[in-house]
């Protein structure tokens, strides 16, 4: 059943027209609000309160339903946080809090966590419940659980055995979760699962969709979500409302960009991207289907890759360091490109009051680094010291005189200087309860160019999934306006300054080449021969595999950042 040409979309209007009103009231016809909001894992009352706001908005707004996110009422992921029975406990408690917020006049649906009564199975649902006139009246469990990439989620749930509407005010709503809408055959080459929940709650009479999402930022990935809902919304000839979470928890960032979609496949309402948000969606009923209708309200998102990575990485350090506890960041800045990048993230993140960068030179370090160190500092407005390290580096060689006797210098006395400099940044940290920021980048740490226990220490590596090459496109990002990042960092080439005339390119192939083998081995899981038809260098290629495949000792010891991206393929978006 097709529900009228396009809805009448408000942004946050309090009030209706005494038309609108009386459509609504034929039936048929609802007002949605979208809460896409910032959730903490495990964070009940923080969540609660967040929710109790939105909720007090649609009230305001004279909403008839309100929809919140996958899980909201825990936060995702919340992991092994669901073997503990308190925790469920909790979210359960919470659970019956919002309902109680529900009225007569405005329903809730939100994600949530709930107990399996069967004996048999896994003990947990990914679930959604419809809250309305104070209690739950519907609970619905997710069908397709994610076993790829970042999910893990058949660990913990029993799926959905069999699926069905949720009755409205006289709308049959086919309410789903995240991954339920990830298998049309009609849109996938090839399906993971064997059912598709959308078309089986279609068959049975649903007249508007939900899906409540907790869909992580990658490149690209919104645009994706845009033409599958596309998709499903023409296909059944229905609306097709998507609601996402948006905020980062720990490794992961979740962009937002929620979306409606008319049952044409016109975009009538979209969320902004990397911000929490608000949105009223009129659908109305088909006795209105000749009513004038105004332009759909889409929020500004952003509008490039390099835009949309670089606020992924602002959002993903400012969620990381306030849920943490931190408001404080300390970084080495060494005048290259990928501590001048998560100096500018850092700053965007935290603000320049509260990032304190560190110069260390060496012997080996040139007067350009520390020139481009310092005056990306000023430009950035942040603090900025200079602790030279060569006395500490001189102390550690001559202590090692005797037993290195008779060995030349090599990759030793290089690690030396990073080693210094990381335990330098610890005391830092350690001392004024920064949280240390470490700048290597997922193209030096998936072959291994870092040092264990120097650049690699930290309690986040900002950058660690952001290739080299995209490193320098979100610099030039940055510098759009005016050049906060100095140019000689874009355009000298890449050094560590641990040996005299030091590059990286005496270690590594060309970046551009290096970044090619990365996202075919790792994200695309070719193997070595189907690389080389890619018509890169076979020899290159096998060396950069070997160096991926002995490095990931290094990965394993790495704190606090997303390394699983360079060790699981991606096998969907």
């Amino acid at each position: 059943m097709r529900l009228g040409p396009h809805p009448q979309a408000l942004s946050l209007a309090p009030s209706r027209s005494l038309g609108l009103k009386a459509a609504l009231a034929q039936g048929n016809g609802m007002r949605l609000a979208l809460a896409q909001l910032n959730f903490t894992v495990g964070a009940f009352e923080a969540n609660f309160a967040k929710i109790d706001a939105a909720v007090a908005r649609a009230r305001a707004a004279n909403a008839d339903l309100i929809v919140f996110s996958e899980m909201a009422a825990t936060g995702y992921p919340p992991r092994d946080l669901l073997n503990h029975p308190r925790f469920i406990d909790l979210n359960l408690a919470l659970l019956d809090r919002v309902a109680a917020l529900s009225t007569r006049q405005l329903a809730i649906l939100i994600g949530f966590v709930d107990r399996n009564p069967s004996s048999e199975g896994k003990p947990l649902h990914n679930a959604v419940a419809l809250c309305h006139d104070g209690r739950v009246v519907g609970r619905r469990y997710k069908s397709l659980l994610p076993t790829y990439d970042v999910f893990d989620e058949d660990r913990y749930f029993e799926p959905a055995r069999d699926v069905a509407p949720l009755a409205l005010n006289g709308m049959s709503l086919g309410v789903t979760i995240c991954e339920d809408v990830w298998n049309d055959k009609d849109f996938w080459p090839k399906r993971l699962y064997h059912r598709d929940p959308v078309c089986e709650l279609a068959d049975q009479g649903a007249s508007l969709f939900v899906n409540i999402s907790a869909s992580p930022f990658s490149l690209k990935k919104a645009e994706f979500r845009r033409q599958m809902i596309r998709q499903e919304a023409v296909k059944h000839g229905r609306y097709f409302f998507y609601l996402n979470q948006v905020g980062g928890n720990d490794e992961l960032v979740f962009d937002g960009h929620s979306i409606g979609v008319d049952p044409e496949g016109r975009e009538a309402v979209r969320a902004r991207d990397f911000d929490e948000d608000f949105l009223i969606y009129d659908v109305l009923p088909p006795s209105e289907r000749a009513q004038p209708t105004p332009p759909a309200v889409l929020r500004d998102v952003s509008q490039s890759d390099e835009e949309a990575a670089y606020r992924a990485l602002v959002l993903g350090l400012r969620d990381y360091a306030y849920k943490c506890g931190f408001s404080d960041a300390v970084l080495g800045l060494s005048g290259g490109i990928d501590s001048a990048l998560t100096a500018c993230v850092a700053t965007a993140a935290l603000g320049p009051e509260h990032v304190f960068s560190v110069a260390m030179p060496a012997r080996y370090s040139s007067e350009m680094s520390l020139t481009d160190a310092a005056e990306l500092a000023r430009n950035l407005g942040i603090h900025h010291r200079i602790i030279a390290i060569d006395g500490i580096f001189q102390t550690y060689l001559d202590a090692l005189a005797v037993p290195f006797s008779g060995r030349p210098q090599d990759v030793t006395e290089e690690n030396l200087q990073a080693r210094i400099r990381g335990a330098t940044l610890m005391a830092l940290s350690n001392k004024f309860g920064y949280l240390l920021l470490s700048t290597g980048n997922k193209s030096e740490l998936a072959v291994g160019y870092c040092t264990l226990y120097g650049d690699m220490c930290g309690g986040l590596a900002v950058i660690s999934d952001v290739p080299k090459t995209l490193v320098y496109r979100i610099a030039r990002f940055i510098n759009r306006g005016r050049a906060v990042i100095p140019q000689s960092t874009l355009t000298r080439a890449p050094t560590a300054e641990l040996r005299p005339n030091q590059k990286d390119s005496d270690t590594l192939p060309a970046y551009e080449v290096l970044d090619q083998i990365i996202e075919a081995y790792v994200e695309r899981a070719l193997d070595v021969d189907a690389i080389g038809e890619l018509g890169l260098d076979p020899a290159v290629v096998v060396d950069v595999l070997r160096r991926i495949d002995l490095t990931e000792y290094k990965r394993r010891q790495a704190m606090a950042a997303d390394y699983r991206a360079l060790t699981i393929a991606r096998a969907r978006m």
